[in-house]
């Protein structure tokens, strides 16, 4: 893993939602645990309520805590579905989507699952485009959900700058053809309060067991992830430093330039519009072999069944733990589910 300059820190705004979260208790802690009982009058309402797990077998002796928040448990098996439903309901909220009215957007695979789910239940009827790059039980569940599905070929099988270009420029014309509305995900900050949901879980969480968080890292895709969690991690009185990492094959945030990997959600050859300097503290490159290796560990020694850019997070997120030593602890994403990737050679090792 390579290391790049630390960007200087910078204090979030709070917002109003995050601010009005109070510093969580044990006793918040228990209640968020009997919150995932009882009966529920939607599957919209399993969204969330994820475990916290702490790696017990790739992380070194002598290393920090490393604590994984587990979101494969989500229905669509990926903590999109959170985002998926806040930019859904936002819109409904702002009166810019309509009763009947198409959705549109267009999706490296896990989001547009999410979409295809969420607009499922809400009666929405959903276009969808993606890509040959990324993994075929993707794009089979955004079918299975009832979506039309437009796929964009790629150069062989990468995932790069031109392909998102490429991808966008179909869904203005579904936009313009249909009249659709387009959630457009990466300039779409209502994600942000629904990621920031996952970041009161981990206080909650951390807080049950006594544990302060000192980093939080993950990979960047959207960045919505990383700034709702960041935004709640601060607002609820944690000093953490939070870490940006994307694939050393395409070190926009690190360096400036994109380019072609097989991290699918991360690095799409920008730097997100979400992705303020206030946002994070510092940005890391991780090797995409490395992560591929991790995936395989992460199932055979914490039985942890997650994808390339989860594994990309573990991988970082060890190389921080040995940085700070013993008695720190470090948090980061399992951000979907192993199934998504049985189709292809991940875990063929």
């Amino acid at each position: 893993m390579r290391r790049f300059n630390r960007i200087s820190l910078w204090r979030l705004p709070r917002n109003r939602q995050a601010t009005d979260a109070a510093t969580p208790t044990s006793e918040q802690g228990e209640k968020y645990n009997m919150e995932s009982t009882g009966v529920r009058s939607s599957t919209l309402e399993t969204i969330g309520g994820t475990p916290l797990i702490r790696l017990c077998q790739v992380v070194p002796d002598g290393a920090a805590e490393v604590l994984v928040k587990l979101e494969t448990g989500n229905p669509t098996g990926s903590y999109k579905d959170r985002m998926a439903l806040a930019m859904i309901e936002g819109a409904e909220r702002r009166g810019s989507l309509r009763p009947g009215q198409r959705v549109v957007e267009f999706t490296g695979g896990s989001t547009g699952s999410s979409l295809a789910f969420v607009c499922a239940v809400k009666g929405y009827p959903l276009s969808l485009v993606s890509s040959d790059a990324f993994s075929p039980e993707k794009l089979r569940t955004m079918r299975a959900f009832g979506a039309d599905l437009t796929v964009v070929p790629s150069e062989g099988g990468l995932v790069t700058p031109d392909l998102f270009v490429r991808m966008r420029e179909e869904v203005q014309r579904i936009v313009e053809r249909d009249g659709a509305f387009w959630t457009d995900q990466f300039h779409n900050a209502d994600m942000v309060a629904g990621y920031a949901e996952m970041g009161r879980e981990i206080l909650a969480q951390a807080a049950a067991s006594r544990r302060p968080i000192d980093v939080f890292c993950g990979a960047v895709g959207t960045a919505g992830m990383l700034v709702g969690v960041s935004q709640a991690l601060r607002a609820g009185g944690s000093p953490v430093r939070v870490i940006a990492f994307e694939p050393a094959t395409s070190p926009m945030l690190t360096a400036g330039v994109g380019g072609p990997h097989r991290v699918e959600g991360t690095a799409a050859g920008i730097v997100p519009p979400l992705l303020t300097r206030d946002a994070y503290d510092e940005a890391r490159t991780v090797e995409e072999g490395e992560a591929r290796e991790m995936a395989v560990r992460l199932a055979r020694k914490d039985g942890i069944f997650a994808g390339t850019s989860s594994a990309l997070n573990v991988v970082g997120a060890i190389a921080l733990a040995q940085e700070l030593g013993a008695g720190r602890t470090v948090v980061t994403v399992a951000v979907d589910t192993g199934l998504k990737y049985l189709a292809g050679d991940l875990f063929e090792a």
